[in-house]
């Protein structure tokens, strides 16, 4: 193979260019690439209107979910980095094993580097033995993510609104009282079937109350996800087929993350945040307060032992 020689820069030749000589002007003329500027991120509200079935099966009308979501070309990027943050925040960090130094015993050489035909070891605590240390093993560790608050709410109602774009979610009426003379697991998927859900795939519902009797009689359905305002998180959403809501429930949805939601929601965040801030502040003083009394009670005692009874005279 034939490589011409002009094909490759001389050292002469980059030296002589106007980019490296010492009196050039012509920096002046090198433009410089700025920094993209932060982009902020985009905010749409959809509304969808949702059926309301009736405990027997009956449409009795429709009700808006107005929820705030990310476009199109962000949503799957907003959705994903709230779903990590709430996996990555549910993991306790607690695994823990051995290394070789914290291994117990192995002080004593088990036999004598030579004369005995064996492989020389120095100690039973070595990670090629039973019962040895643990090479490269988990410690406890904090696999919390930080996420914005705006950007996890904004997560979650966009799973809402894109579940009710694509039919998948339906409101029903409040049914507890139909469980009020006790629990009953056939009448519960009977329900279901009137609603057109299958109680083989999976459905999350969705009420502002639960009762103990509607909680008993859908406990033993292993499909049926029942959540309440509290409990209501990004992996359940998007596990389910089916999201069912009574109208309490919608109309916590459109006033938690409604359009004009935003308000409401983080002056209640940020007094929650202000309570945790001060009662974190008076545990750390508590903390001091009890470490600084039991140094003294120590100062004490030393220098009555030190002074003996003539202490305090």
């Amino acid at each position: 193979m034939r490589i011409s020689c002009a094909a490759t820069p001389s050292l002469s030749s980059s030296v002589a260019s106007p980019l490296f000589a010492p009196n050039s002007h012509s920096f002046a003329n090198v433009s410089l690439a700025k920094a993209p500027s932060a982009v902020r991120l985009r905010v749409r509200c959809d509304v969808a209107a949702i059926p309301v079935l009736s405990f027997s099966g009956e449409k009795v009308g429709d009700v808006p979910l107005d929820l705030k979501s990310a476009p199109s070309d962000t949503a799957r990027a907003v959705v994903h980095r709230g779903l990590v943050a709430e996996q990555q925040n549910q993991r306790r960090g607690t695994a823990s094993t051995l290394t070789r130094g914290e291994v117990s015993g192995g002080g004593k050489k088990p036999y004598p580097q030579k004369k005995t035909g064996r492989a020389r070891r120095g100690s039973q605590r070595t990670p090629l033995r039973p019962g040895g240390g643990v090479v490269f093993g988990p410690k406890p560790r904090d696999w919390s993510v930080k996420i914005n608050r705006k950007e996890k709410r904004l997560a979650l109602s966009t799973a809402l609104s894109s579940a009710a774009a694509a039919a998948d979610a339906l409101v029903v009426e409040d049914f507890g009282q139909e469980f009020e003379a006790g629990p009953k697991t056939k009448e519960f998927v009977a329900a279901m079937r009137r609603w057109g859900l299958d109680p083989k795939r999976k459905a999350m519902f969705l009420l502002t109350e639960v009762s103990d009797n509607v909680l008993l009689s859908c406990r033993n359905i292993g499909t049926i996800k029942l959540l309440t305002p509290r409990t209501l998180n990004l992996f359940d959403i998007l596990d389910s087929e089916k999201l069912v809501f009574t109208k309490s429930a919608v109309e916590y949805l459109n006033s938690m993350y409604g359009e004009n939601a935003e308000e409401e929601g983080d002056g209640e965040e940020e007094e929650e945040e202000i309570v945790l801030a001060e009662s974190y502040i008076m545990k750390q003083r508590s903390e001091r307060f009890e470490w600084e009394s039991g140094a003294g009670v120590c100062l004490l005692l030393r220098r009555y032992l030190h002074f003996g009874s003539g202490f305090g005279r």
